[in-house]
């Protein structure tokens, strides 16, 4: 199956190459997601058997500043590209995130639950959904969080670094969530985008997310204990350390709907973590 996917640096994109390297893979100079046309007219000229969409803006707090340069990214891009997919009859997958749910209570976030983002990014991503919907073709948007991996900007490399000449640290205990692999991820979306063409009747809106639930402060213990660092971590609430965009208390997600319908289960972050930390010891 012929697979188009827009990311070629980030995380997801990073694992997706690693995993079907004989995919085509667009990146920003091939199709500018500021250009929405841009990313229709590679999806028409290359016609693939599905496209995932695995780019994005994801700087959550320079979005607060930008909010036009966001949206147009995070949400008239995907649009584009739906309606273009569509157009060909085949099946879109689009990364999506639990920042579109306001972030309170402690209930995991069902696929259904009303969506109320509390900062730009979350809007801007919020906006991208509705606009795959909209396209009214086969599609499954996947929200997910905590993303981390061996590659880019993520939670794990920022503590390794910080771990390097800090021996205690301060580490935000009340945003609870399940840390995610991106080769997981990745893994999902071409398992979907198969599925998908045989069964395009399981379009829909689905969560996938790293179990067992954890907190930022417990996630930070887990990392220095398989790295074998010592640092010592103190859990402060998220009121000590304010940041430009709210950041939710609750990133919970009910992943049964994906689990039911395309049998890809809520990955262990904690083997996750292992894999990731074996890479990064490998990197040169």
């Amino acid at each position: 199956m012929s697979v188009l996917v827009f990311g070629t640096t980030g995380q997801v994109a990073t694992e997706l190459r690693a995993l079907a390297p004989e995919a085509i893979y667009l990146g920003r100079a091939d199709a500018d997601l500021c250009d929405p046309r841009a990313c229709a007219a590679a999806i028409l000229a290359h016609r693939p058997a599905a496209v995932i969409n695995a780019a994005a803006y994801t700087a959550v707090d320079k979005a607060e500043s930008e909010d036009a340069l966001a949206t147009a990214i995070n949400g008239t891009a995907p649009g584009a590209m739906a309606k273009a997919a569509a157009t060909l009859g085949v099946p879109i997958v689009h990364l999506s995130t639990d920042y579109v749910f306001a972030g309170t209570g402690t209930a995991p976030w069902r696929p259904d639950d009303r969506v109320a983002p509390q900062n730009t990014y979350g809007r801007s991503k919020l906006a991208g959904e509705i606009a795959v919907r909209a396209a009214g073709g086969t599609h499954v948007i996947l929200r997910t969080s905590w993303v981390f991996s061996a590659h880019g900007n993520n939670f794990v490399k920022t503590m390794l670094r910080l771990s390097e000449t800090r021996d205690a640290l301060s580490i935000v205990e009340d945003q609870i969530g399940g840390p995610t692999p991106a080769r997981a991820i990745a893994a999902a979306c071409l398992n979907i985008a198969t599925q998908l063409r045989e069964a395009p009747e399981k379009s829909g809106t689905y969560h996938f997310a790293g179990a067992p639930n954890t907190s930022w402060k417990a996630f930070a213990e887990a990392i220095f204990a398989q790295a074998g660092r010592q640092v010592a971590v103190t859990g402060i609430p998220s009121s000590a350390y304010p940041t430009p965009a709210t950041r939710p208390l609750n990133s919970r997600m009910d992943c049964g709907s994906l689990a039911e319908a395309f049998g890809i289960a809520r990955p262990d972050w904690a083997q996750g973590l292992r894999d990731v930390l074996r890479d990064c010891r490998a990197a040169p």
